[in-house]
């Protein structure tokens, strides 16, 4: 899991990586943002580490310090 630099324009989220694919979790919905690559090759056991509520907290606490301008907090035009 990573938080990726330069995505201050983009909703907060975390890029989970294997290889070339990236797949994006929203830190606001915690839904997958990409049709593609196929969200269903991430195992739901990795899903199901970086939605416990410690781990998530660390990713929001992360982004909002990398992003003060672009907190998960803030709501969306």
């Amino acid at each position: 899991m990573k938080i990726q630099d330069k995505e201050t324009r983009e909703p907060p989220h975390v890029s989970i990586l294997r290889g070339t694919d990236k797949w994006r979790l929203n830190l606001r919905t915690g839904n997958m943002m990409d049709a593609t690559p196929d969200p269903s090759e991430v195992p739901d056991e990795l899903l199901r580490i970086l939605r416990k509520p410690t781990n998530w907290k660390w990713a929001i606490e992360a982004w909002d310090e990398m992003y003060p301008e672009n907190p998960v907090a803030a709501d969306e035009d």
